[in-house]
């Protein structure tokens, strides 16, 4: 009545070996390391720079031992978590600004284990540590993009209209300034941007070489550009951080200008802090005649400088804002591409200037926004660093087109293939609609994960040696096999949540004590149904086959509800409640194969076939 067929014991055992085999590798602590990386992906670390690296922490009496991964990029470790600030800083003044030095911990699990595909857990940031980052957006800069925008715009406005103009130029304050030959052409122009633009206000020029206007934004136009500068990179960022797939992310708004987005368990700092701080947008310009005047036209060098520079007109076609899917790729040579596809609006814009200029070449602008901290110059005690900010724009391609383009076209001419899919990740997950600049980066403290996982741990410990202890003294034997199932359970959770990458924070700890209590119940529950079937008479092998059978429902039913709230707290939770959803979920699965599938296969191996006079219950 009480046995299982081979094949059942030997898929549990399986299972359970599984289990044990995919925890182990969280025996195996992570060690500090300096991660380095390129500031761009087209710069690759070599030798001779982590040597320089390493010549460096030798000369600070640093110790260390470094390596060059095959994923690229170079990994120091380090023989202390106290030295890790101080090696950061003596590293960075090594190698430059060309390259991305940050703090990280580096995995030590064995490589017979790695190449099975084990990982240790993913620590949140209030357990293992992690990065935050607090990013300043600049809101000049989205008026003024903004007002390129508006150039670009009143232009065809006017050419569509038959107004010559003299001059439309945006400035940096948020105005425009346009000249006309005449009065007559200047009133025809007021009135068609009075009907088009409302958040303008008009005013004359007076003193200027020729009739002239000036259209300054409206206050409350000038906000809402900033309030949507902040919204969009809000979820622009949030789609990078997806795409990087860090688990559990924090990203949100903080004060006016400023947006802070926290890390936990992330394992490659220095791309994330690459990706993050990349405006990673593209300008798509025509390639002006040599003839062209200079105030309609702009010089950019090519990013492979030996190519040189060329003479490309102001006037944009259409931005980066205008890209809805970006896809890495390869062309028919085997060189890296990206293939963009354009919204209605940018396809459109992009089609109307191309079918006017077939056999013209258009180029590729690539923008990137740089950051630097300028400290004080020697003598001038307690004046503040001042920071400031670059842009550097290059051209990737300068192509012929050779027929009118629309929707979809390629990008060519990039370095490399992981060039081609950091930049299509960058677009794919949205552009920002103004620059950002890591003002502040903090690793959370090791001290202060430690303390955590100590408290954690401790909760875990005690609640789990006093349920195994009453459990062991109230239902003896079958106390035991309820124990050993729990101790499973845990191996089990741990495993899962291993290798599904999911990480690990002070609420999921809060879920797998809850887990262990209710994984208690279901025993609590089978062992109560035998005993009360012992004592309505029942032989102690018909006990042991009905408390099982007749308890599973209940079982089923209690787990199954608890598994619906927590699946609805991981759909509409943040972070923290999130991390108690997944360990609750896991637990819940987990905690019914070990309550019921492993405690039954211990019963069925000890009391299975034997004729038993009592239980030990």
């Amino acid at each position: 009545m009480n046995h299982y067929p081979l094949w059942k014991n030997l898929l549990i055992a399986a299972l359970l070996a599984l289990g044990v085999l995919y925890a182990l590798p969280n025996l195996y602590p992570d060690e500090p390391a300096l991660q380095i990386t390129g500031a761009r992906s087209s710069i690759e670390l070599d030798e001779l720079r982590l040597k320089d690296a390493q010549a460096a922490l030798s000369e600070a009496g640093i110790g260390h031992h470094a390596s060059l991964p095959e994923d690229g990029g170079g990994i120091i470790r380090l023989g202390s978590e106290d030295e890790q600030l101080r090696a950061k800083e003596i590293v960075q003044a090594a190698l430059g600004e060309d390259y991305i030095v940050a703090q990280n911990l580096a995995p030590t699990t064995p490589g017979w284990l790695h190449n099975l595909g084990g990982r240790p857990l993913n620590l949140g940031l209030d357990l293992r540590g992690g990065v935050h980052f607090q990013l300043e957006v600049d809101m000049a800069k989205a008026v003024e993009q903004r007002i390129g925008v508006y150039v670009s715009e009143i232009k065809s406005l006017l050419r569509e209209s038959r107004t010559r103009y003299r001059l439309v130029r945006g400035n940096k304050d948020g105005t425009i300034v346009m000249k006309f030959t005449d009065a007559e052409r200047l009133e025809t122009a007021r009135r068609l941007v009075e009907d088009e633009y409302t958040e303008f206000e008009i005013n004359d020029l007076p003193g200027e070489d020729a009739p002239s206007i000036r259209l300054t934004l409206s206050d409350a136009k000038r906000k809402e550009i900033q309030d949507y500068a902040i919204r969009q990179n809000l979820t622009t960022l949030r789609n990078r951080v997806n795409e990087l797939g860090v688990a559990e992310p924090l990203v949100q708004r903080q004060g006016a200008s400023r947006i802070v987005v926290e890390l936990p368990g992330v394992q490659d700092t220095a791309l994330a802090k690459r990706v993050l701080g990349a405006t990673a947008n593209l300008e798509f310009r025509l390639e002006a005649s040599p003839d062209a005047g200079p105030s309609s036209t702009e010089t950019h060098l090519f990013r492979d400088e030996a190519r040189g520079s060329a003479l490309l007109e102001r006037e944009l076609i259409v931005t980066g804002d205008s890209v809805i899917n970006a896809q890495a790729n390869f062309d028919e040579n085997g060189q890296p591409q990206v293939n963009i596809s354009l919204d209605a609006a940018g396809g459109k814009r992009m089609n109307h200037v191309t079918r006017k200029a077939v056999q013209r070449r258009m180029a590729v602008l690539f923008l990137e926004y740089k950051s630097r901290v300028v400290k004080p110059e020697p003598g001038m005690e307690g004046a503040e660093p001042k920071r400031t900010f670059t842009v550097s724009k290059r051209i990737i391609s300068l192509a012929t087109i050779q027929e009118p383009l629309g929707n979809r076209f390629r990008i060519t001419g990039l370095d490399s293939a992981a060039e081609s899919s950091e930049l299509a990740l960058l677009l794919r997950a949205g552009s920002l609609a103004a620059p950002v600049y890591i003002v502040e980066e903090r690793t959370i403290g090791p001290s202060l994960g430690k303390e955590n996982i100590q408290r954690g741990l401790e909760s875990v410990i005690l609640g789990f040696v006093a349920v195994l202890l009453f459990i062991a003294v109230y239902y003896r034997v079958f106390g035991l096999f309820a124990n050993v199932a729990l101790a499973m359970n845990l191996v089990l959770i741990i495993a899962v949540m291993s290798l599904i990458g999911a990480t690990l924070t002070l609420p999921g700890i809060a879920g797998i004590v809850l887990t262990v209590g209710m994984a208690v119940d279901a025993n609590v529950l089978i062992y109560a149904r035998i005993r009360e079937e012992l004592a309505n008479g029942m032989t102690p092998q018909a006990a042991i086959h009905a408390g099982y059978d007749r308890a599973f429902l209940t079982i089923l039913d209690a787990n199954i509800t608890t598994l619906l709230a927590a699946l609805i707290l991981f759909a509409v939770g943040t972070g923290p409640v999130k991390g108690f959803a997944v360990t609750l979920s896991i637990g819940i699965v987990t905690s019914m194969f070990t309550a019921i599938m492993v405690t039954r296969a211990m019963t069925n191996l000890v009391y299975g076939g034997r004729r038993l006079a009592r239980l030990n219950i």
